[in-house]
């Protein structure tokens, strides 16, 4: 996977839930791995995805192929072989309970207190020393030549 596809994923997923703000006291690492644990459950049960199945290069055009959308979830459930029987069990139980709503209420929630916590650390910005000119923005650019 390139460099692109991972940030595209951190966007979708991580950046639009917590923001691109630094977390570096246990306080908010501990809203983090909470905020986690529920995005888990969010995008494994709830969150529909396209696999790529083909890609075919005609001379310069690239075309696609996609599976149906199905969450991770419902891809696991539909596995013949690889995984194992308790392990579906135990995440069919798992997912029994699961009110997609209540979990993004929650999510919410601790991101709210998250930035909270983040911005309240933060110190009063200071100002730039300098300052433009009142008529910079009228002067014209000249040419050396």
């Amino acid at each position: 996977m390139t460099g692109a596809h991972v940030e595209q994923k951190n966007w979708h997923i991580v950046r639009q839930t917590v923001g691109y703000h630094r977390y570096d006291t246990a306080r908010e690492l501990e809203l983090l791995n909470r905020i986690w644990d529920l995005q888990r459950l969010l995008t494994n049960h709830f969150g529909p995805q396209q696999k790529l199945v083909a890609k075919v290069r005609t001379g310069a055009k690239i075309s696609k192929k996609y599976d149906l959308p199905a969450t991770p979830f419902q891809r696991v459930l539909a596995d013949t072989g690889t995984v194992a029987r308790d392990v579906k069990a135990r995440l069919k139980r798992e997912n029994k309970p699961l009110n997609p709503a209540a979990i993004q209420r929650q999510v919410q929630a601790l991101s709210a207190e998250l930035l909270t916590l983040t911005t309240a650390k933060q110190a009063a910005k200071p100002r730039p020393a300098t300052r433009a000119k009142s008529d910079d923005s009228t002067n014209q650019p000249r040419r050396a030549s």
